[in-house]
């Protein structure tokens, strides 16, 4: 038990490493540009005027952060603030790189509350497992979830990605306690859960439907419910205790939300609203909203609501991003899965394919001939592993519900079924390397066979397992520090998976930093740049900045643009988006980069 747990912390402690070292010099990135600012005024103002389409939690954490370490000054005298409608990208300009303040440590402060969580949430992740499936599944999850590029990629920033996987692995894990126990004490857990899941991510909104699903199979596999005399009344009581869960997470939502808005005027509250609504299609919850805003007392509950229609409408709409060679805003089918295939380590899809062969085998291993009758054995394997089951049922209906959506801007939108996924590769894998012939040997003969099969038939399966847990640990160790432009093999590596896709899964405004030391280095005094982030060029570069876009055709010396700009400029743009042919960088497509900063800005010297 002890060693298990120095091998936990010790891995631990080189996520943090990796985690701290690699966002040192990673400038803001385009949505830390307003959640950062948004979190510093929820706690030095409580004032939710600022990015009501995200929930409070982990940006006020972050916020608290700079707060105590940093101690900024917060501008509420600008137009922004005073008259803009959810100004969040100016007065975040204004915040960081406009109002006198250290900028980098501001951004470096409001990280550290991210790598804090997600620190935690490994290791929570590791014993649950442990306590779940055993040591080797443990194992295996944790470094699964520790040196997955992904997860390292989105476990430095002030964005909702990670803390949304949060959100979903508590909120399934302490409502699976409350199926096979349900205390009240447990119900308590799974409520506050429930309420802090809401309050890192609206899309944890599908958190209800989820559990909704998971409760219906648990009352037609659950001996409580199967074999109960009085199974109308035991499935009423668990219907009340499930409800109970759900007005304690109001709770805990109506509690933060009253918190963050306490100084938030009601008219300028409702006038917001009003404003940010005025094109929802629906007018049924919006007037639902509206009315929760006029009161005082649902006014917290009006303004969670807003922030899940506002969710929900951006959801719909879309959004302009670049996928294999097309800019396009109505998505594809395809974006997650290709994105999921590229961004993840080879190694790890090895192990998964294994994974689904042995699972395969197992379940035609397990339709014998003297076997139950199907319906039998489904029941009895739903009521005996509640974590598989809800974890498959979670991630299906997740992928599910992404792939139909049209926002594709990044593989982090389903960052929260990775440890799911994680967690059955690794059962898996840990059952065939333990797997014995005889579980409960009678006899000194089936004693030999077994130990036969655990010290000599075992040690080529831990071989094969050991080397791709090796494969992947060094693929995802050489690309440090940028791990948001990690692709595996398949997708070209970090050095050329930008042809696939980029945004967040590859140029977020990251190597702003970078180019600034290349300038440096260079000597440059005057440099032309089409930057997409969100960091301020004008702020690091100082004179040397020149911006530049496509229409003032091809400067003279020195230019550079992000890959995001570049490649969305460049691809085939859907006609619907009205493309200009002055903003397609066409003179560009003549030079060759003879440079870039860090992996995502590209750098020319142009005649």
């Amino acid at each position: 038990m002890k060693k298990v747990h120095i091998f936990g912390g010790a891995v631990l402690l080189i996520m943090a490493l990796l985690l701290v070292g690699s966002m040192r010099h990673d400038a803001a990135t385009f949505d830390e540009s307003a959640h950062i600012p948004a979190g510093y005024s929820y706690i030095t103002q409580r004032d939710y005027r600022l990015n009501p389409e995200h929930p409070p939690l982990l940006k006020a954490l972050s916020g608290l952060s700079t707060r105590l370490f940093v101690h900024p000054r917060f501008p509420t005298d600008i137009p922004s603030w005073q008259n803009d409608i959810n100004g969040q990208w100016a007065q975040g300009a204004a915040f960081l790189y406009g109002a006198g303040n250290d900028a980098e440590d501001i951004i470096f402060w409001s990280r550290i509350p991210v790598v804090l969580l997600t620190l935690l949430f490994g290791w929570l992740l590791f014993l649950w497992t442990k306590k779940r499936l055993g040591t080797t599944a443990a194992c295996l999850t944790f470094l699964f979830f520790s040196f997955s590029p992904t997860v390292l990629a989105h476990a430095r920033y002030v964005t909702t990605d990670l803390a949304a996987a949060f959100g979903f692995f508590i909120g399934l894990a302490t409502f699976i306690a409350f199926l096979e126990h349900p205390t009240k004490r447990n119900v308590f857990f799974a409520g506050v859960a429930l309420g802090i899941a809401q309050l890192l991510k609206f899309s944890l909104a599908l958190l209800i439907p989820i559990d909704l699903i998971i409760l219906a199979i648990w009352f037609f596999v659950s001996p409580t419910f199967t074999h109960h005399r009085k199974r109308f009344s035991a499935v009423l009581a668990r219907v009340g205790q499930a409800t109970l869960i759900a007005l304690v997470g109001l709770l805990v939502i109506w509690g933060t939300y009253a918190y963050f808005t306490a100084n938030y005027p009601p008219d300028r509250q409702l006038r917001d609203a009003q404003s940010i609504l005025s094109t929802y299609g629906s007018r049924t919850p919006v007037n639902v909203d509206f009315a929760l805003i006029k009161n005082p007392l649902t006014r917290p509950l009006g303004h969670y609501l807003l922030g899940i229609l506002t969710a929900q409408q951006r959801a719909t709409g879309g959004n302009t991003s670049y996928f294999l060679g097309t800019v396009t805003a109505t998505g594809s089918r395809l974006y997650f899965p290709l994105l999921y295939l590229v961004k993840e380590s080879l190694a790890f899809h090895i192990l998964a394919l294994i994974a689904l062969f042995l699972a395969a085998v197992r379940i035609k291993k397990s339709m014998r001939k003297d076997a139950p009758p199907l319906p039998a054995r489904l029941r009895t394997w739903l009521a005996t592993h509640p974590v598989e089951f809800s974890s498959i049922v979670f991630i299906l209906f997740y992928w599910g519900y992404s792939i139909k959506s049209p926002l594709n801007i990044g593989v982090r939108h389903v960052l929260p079924t990775f440890p799911f996924i994680y967690l059955l590769v690794a059962r898996q894998i840990a059952l065939w390397i333990h797997d014995h012939p005889f579980p409960n040997p009678r006899g000194l003969r089936e004693w030999l066979r077994n130990m036969k099969h655990a010290y000599i038939n075992s040690i080529p399966k831990i071989a094969l397992v050991s080397v791709l847990m090796l494969w992947l640990i060094i693929s995802t160790l050489t690309v440090y520090p940028h791990f948001l432009s990690y692709y595996n093999i398949l997708g070209g590596g970090a050095a050329e998976g930008y042809h696939i896709a980029v945004d967040s899964n590859y140029d977020w405004g990251q190597d702003l930093y970078r180019l600034v030391d290349f300038a440096d280095e260079h000597a440059i005094k005057k440099i032309a740049l089409d930057y997409f982030g969100g960091g301020s060029p004008s702020y690091s570069l100082g004179d040397r900045f020149e911006p530049w876009w496509s229409a003032k055709g091809p400067p003279h010396g020195w230019f550079a643009i992000s890959a995001t700009l570049r490649e969305g400029s460049q691809g085939i743009i859907d006609p619907v988006l009205h493309p200009k042919p002055e903003d397609s960088y066409p003179w560009l497509r003549a030079y060759t980069p003879v440079a870039r900063a860090g992996t995502s800005i590209f750098i020319y010297q142009l005649p």
